[in-house]
């Protein structure tokens, strides 16, 4: 069983940057395909990105492409999600979730306990 553990979230400005970390203590996640995602209060969950396990090709929608970057560092066994240009409905719970496909897989397998982010002034 894969435990996924979010950290990085918290209190910032509009306009300003966060960097959530994803770890997986036991296991290696660049054996997996690593998907962000978000909800928010009374709203679907949305997925931000996706990171592939196969090529590493990094896939993001529409809402924070050019804004958030996906990475991994296989060195430190941790995907991040950079988050710049903070919007206030950038607000909700980030999630990691980590899946043994090659691609993007409708369903991930695992997932974290989520990190919460507040954008306000």
């Amino acid at each position: 069983q894969v435990q996924l553990v979010e950290s990085g979230g918290g209190l910032v400005q509009p306009g300003g940057s966060l960097r959530l970390s994803c770890a997986a203590p036991g296991f290696t996640l660049g054996h997996y395909t690593i998907g962000w995602f978000r909800q928010a209060p009374g709203k679907e969950r949305e997925g931000l990105s996706c990171i592939t396990r196969s090529d590493g090709n990094v896939y993001y929608a529409d809402s924070v492409q050019g804004r958030f970057t996906a990475s991994r560092d296989n060195t430190k066994n941790t995907v991040y999600l950079q988050m710049n240009s903070l919007k206030p409905e950038d607000t909700a719970t980030y999630y990691c979730a980590a899946d043994s496909s090659e691609m993007c897989p409708y369903e991930y397998d695992y997932w974290g306990q989520g990190t919460q982010v507040t954008v306000s002034s």
